[in-house]
């Protein structure tokens, strides 16, 4: 099956959005994909923030990217677009490094004020990319998703319902994909 890279642009450790991702990375795996998680925060920021390139985790978050046959890019929202964690590390990979990949973006957010982030903000930037396929993204309400003691997350059904038709929906293209003959 596929390779998956599931990046989580959240600068917060206990960050919502990438707690969202694992959660959908085990429905993925469920289906027979390899997934690798990527939390952006954890690579350094001098790197980031000083546009490193040669940078040796800079240098290994774009073999990721190399190696993946789809992208998931999560994000929370701030100020109607994605996190400026996120957008550090896409400026620093190669121009067209999401070139013949198909890609899920997905935001959470305090408010449906932003629920257009995903199409407006953040699906130009991943088009720009190359990205061969970009599937139906969605925005995630931050009041939709809760900590369990465990330390599981809980979704709301609905929008658990609608992230299950959303990822299933990507792992399909993904699917498709390695279906094709290569031209």
């Amino acid at each position: 099956m596929a390779t998956v890279l599931s990046v989580s642009g959240s600068p917060s450790a206990a960050s919502r959005t990438a707690r969202l991702l694992r959660h959908l990375d085990a429905r993925l795996t469920a289906r027979g994909h390899e997934v690798i998680p990527l939390d952006v925060r954890t690579l350094p920021a001098e790197a980031l923030l000083g546009a490193d390139f040669g940078h040796p985790a800079v240098r290994e978050a774009t073999a990721l990217f190399e190696r993946a046959d789809g992208v998931v890019i999560g994000t929370p929202v701030y100020k109607a677009a994605y996190s400026g964690l996120l957008k550090s590390l896409l400026d620093l990979l190669p121009q067209y490094a999401l070139t013949g990949r198909t890609v899920l973006p997905l935001a959470t957010g305090g408010s449906t004020a932003h629920v257009l982030a995903v199409d407006y903000a953040l699906r130009p930037v991943l088009a720009s990319m190359g990205a061969e396929h970009i599937t139906p993204g969605w925005f995630v309400l931050d009041k939709h998703l809760a900590t369990a003691p465990d330390g599981t997350l809980d979704i709301e059904p609905e929008t658990a319902r609608h992230l299950e038709r959303v990822v299933d929906g990507f792992a399909s293209a993904l699917e498709r994909s390695a279906l094709q003959p290569a031209a």
